[in-house]
């Protein structure tokens, strides 16, 4: 199958991150873990990757972007970004989930269909979770083994088939942690969603026309209740 240029940003997490994958699969990330800023240093590091690769936006094949569920505001500045960029460069976008990009990133090589469950923090005492993996002959399209969900930490069932877990939220959530790995599941520390693993993923949906236009590239947040206080309001009323 003939590899695409991919442009792929992600900004669901703490992690800011944008990766470029170039023709002959070579493939190059700005990446860092900061608590905001993200909406500043998104642009800059797409830049310098196109820089650096000599190239520009209407040189590549299509874009790609996580998709959430994930940080509302982080959702928003990417799915701002991308649709901008495909606007002004006429090109399709692969919507990633950024659950599926921390499963990419930790299945083994050695087991690759072995689930895995991704657990990231969705704050008010919640987590977004879902369970996959990933064929041998498929490595870049995942298999949803449990929809993508979002609830308290006690109501995370891993599939029967998933030998590890990984995400953000792990670390928030130490029960989950213990009750996970006393079912023998082991712990992917320090995982977050990457651009690295959306261009990856991107580029097979992309291959597959699965792109969608810059109008259709939009967040999904699994939670509705986005301006839910995390306490009932104080009112004067009776």
């Amino acid at each position: 199958m003939t590899r695409l240029r991919v442009l792929a940003i992600d900004t669901s997490t703490e992690a800011c991150s944008a990766a470029l994958l170039w023709s002959d699969g070579e493939l190059r990330q700005r990446f860092i873990v900061t608590e905001r800023g993200h909406a500043d240093l998104i642009l800059p590091m797409i830049d310098e990757l196109l820089a650096a690769a000599g190239c520009c936006l209407k040189d590549l094949d299509g874009l790609a972007f996580g998709r959430g569920p994930g940080s509302f505001t982080g959702l928003r500045i990417a799915a701002g970004v991308i649709q901008g960029l495909a606007y002004g460069a006429g090109l399709r976008v692969a919507p990633v989930s950024s659950l599926a990009a921390v499963a990419f990133l930790t299945s083994s090589p050695s087991s690759p269909s072995a689930g895995v469950l991704v657990c990231n923090d969705a704050r008010m005492n919640e987590v977004y979770w879902g369970c996959y993996r990933f064929e041998p002959g498929n490595p870049c399209v995942p298999i949803v083994l449990t929809a993508e969900a979002v609830g308290p930490e006690d109501r995370v069932q891993p599939a029967p088939t998933v030998t590890h877990f990984a995400g953000n939220g792990i670390a928030r959530y130490p029960e989950l942690r213990a009750r996970l790995e006393s079912a023998g599941l082991s712990y992917r520390e320090g995982v977050y969603p990457r651009a690295d693993a959306i261009a990856r993923l991107g580029e097979r949906m992309l291959q597959k026309g699965e792109g969608v236009d810059a109008a259709e590239a939009v967040p999904v947040y699994i939670r509705d209740d986005v301006a839910r206080p995390a306490r009932p309001a104080v009112t004067g009323l009776s």
